[in-house]
């Protein structure tokens, strides 16, 4: 089965979250951990073109088609929405946050 190559958009808030999980890897741990992190997780996000699937469904935002699911990089996990003509990263999201926190990306527009 060929996968269909969708492209990736990323909402205002993602953006966001990725300049504050960097900005706190900075004062965290370093300079070059936090830019190796943040690099590798764009390259995942980038990836989601065609891996869209290859993630489970997020089990905090069930619908019946599925269509929220999450990529999980670290700690962090990447909250995105499959469309049929594009994928829409939602939000970027420290596993540890309250599942009502990672239900409300459902209502992020993009």
């Amino acid at each position: 089965m060929e996968i269909e190559i969708r492209p990736v958009v990323i909402s205002t808030l993602a953006i966001e979250s990725l300049e504050n999980i960097y900005t706190y890897g900075i004062e965290t741990f370093s300079y070059s951990s936090a830019t190796v992190f943040i690099e590798e997780l764009y390259v995942r996000i980038n990836q989601l073109s065609s891996d869209y699937l290859h993630h489970p469904i997020c089990r905090f935002i069930p619908t019946k088609t599925g269509i929220y699911r999450n990529l999980q990089h670290g700690r962090y996990l990447v909250i995105y929405r499959v469309k049929p003509e594009r994928i829409e990263v939602l939000n970027i999201i420290h596993s540890s946050r309250s599942p009502t926190k990672i239900r409300a990306t459902r209502k992020i527009k993009i």
